[in-house]
């Protein structure tokens, strides 16, 4: 029997809230961390104090001993030499605030996940499910720091292979958190029959899941190479639809994830072929006797395929402004939303 019915609607009912407010958290935290790395704010805190690490800097005293801290980095050896305290401050701040919310996203999934355990609100399955999603959690922060110190070191950047696991590994939290919670809302009687039509739907779903998920990752080693930066056309590339020297450098496959022409175009690539498969998806699912749940689900994530196309495409031609690409990446967090949605509407019916 699943956790939809073995527990009471009660206990349901908070457990879904609780885990909504998570997940809007992270949403938040998300979107805040994309911020931080439109503004270059990323290296700006130079330590990892993951307990003591809740208090800002007091006074002027606190800020200069933070300040001298990160003159020592890279980015200000490379990038910033001469800057201000009071244009530190700034950056010091984006970083900050997205280190404080991790915290507090930790406070607020423990501190209720203990008061569920010991009122004894939660089913065996459940409580192992969020066990694992603590321990993502945990090791999100440790991910996070491993990120942030690759561009203590040498280069005043971070990796773009850690930025994409750090990104992946919030979507992956962030997206088990919401599948549980809509696990949570219906009973298995409320889904679907495990007939053949059905099946094929929710394969095509997950593959369009799976669509989105590597768009988002691909997304990542744009963020981190600065990819977005260039080549400010669309459809073409410099003049091209294919941009010159694709796969020039050697050894070829590092291209991919090195070669900042390369990631541009399969960024883009991969956008618009998740768009056409999601539209397709949609117009299958129109003609078909699927249930009315899945159909509008469909329906909405078409329309929000065409948005964030349409932001992505916007921010790319503006050269990516702060506010574009905030909202591009929360565009993405939606679009991944849907598309769970969409696969939680053809969950088979258990016998």
């Amino acid at each position: 029997m699943s956790t939809a019915e073995t527990m009471p609607h009660g206990d349901r009912k908070a457990v879904t809230a609780w885990l909504f407010g998570v997940a809007a958290l992270i949403f938040c935290m998300v979107v805040l961390g994309g911020v931080t790395r439109l503004t270059e704010s990323g290296l700006s805190m130079t330590d990892w104090r993951p307990v003591t690490g809740w208090l800002p800097p007091l006074d002027d005293a606190g800020w200069q001993e933070e300040f001298e801290r990160y003159r020592t980095s890279p980015e200000y050896e490379q990038i910033n030499a001469g800057m201000s305290v009071a244009e530190f401050k700034t950056i010091f701040w984006f970083e900050y605030s997205h280190r404080v919310l991790g915290r507090l996203i930790g406070l607020a999934f423990f501190v209720p996940f203990m008061v569920f355990l010991v009122r004894r609100r939660l089913d065996r399955p459940l409580i192992v499910k969020l066990w694992v999603l603590f321990g993502l959690g945990a090791l999100q922060g440790f991910v996070g720091w491993f990120m942030v110190a690759s561009g203590l070191v040498e280069r005043p950047s971070v990796s773009q292979y850690r930025l994409a696991m750090h990104l992946a590994l919030a979507f992956l939290i962030y997206g088990a958190i919401i599948w549980t919670m809509l696990g949570l809302r219906q009973t298995p009687a409320d889904y679907g029959p495990a007939e053949t039509g059905h099946r094929r739907a929710r394969r095509r779903a997950l593959w369009l899941l799976a669509m989105v998920s590597f768009t988002v990752v691909s997304g990542a080693f744009v963020a981190g190479l600065d990819a977005g930066l260039y080549y400010n056309t669309f459809p073409l590339m410099d003049g091209q639809l294919v941009p010159s020297g694709y796969l020039a450098d050697d050894p070829w496959w590092l291209n991919p994830f090195q070669n900042i022409a390369v990631v541009q175009f399969n960024h883009r690539l991969l956008a618009v072929a998740t768009v056409l498969v999601i539209l397709a998806y949609w117009l299958w699912v129109r003609s078909s006797s699927l249930t009315r749940r899945t159909r509008h689900a469909a329906s909405t994530l078409a329309a929000m395929a065409l948005v964030q196309a349409g932001l992505g495409i916007a921010t790319l031609l503006a050269y990516v402004p702060v506010w574009l690409g905030a909202l591009h990446q929360a565009g993405a967090l939606v679009l991944f939303t849907l598309a769970l949605v969409l696969a939680d509407s053809l969950r088979q019916r258990t016998i």
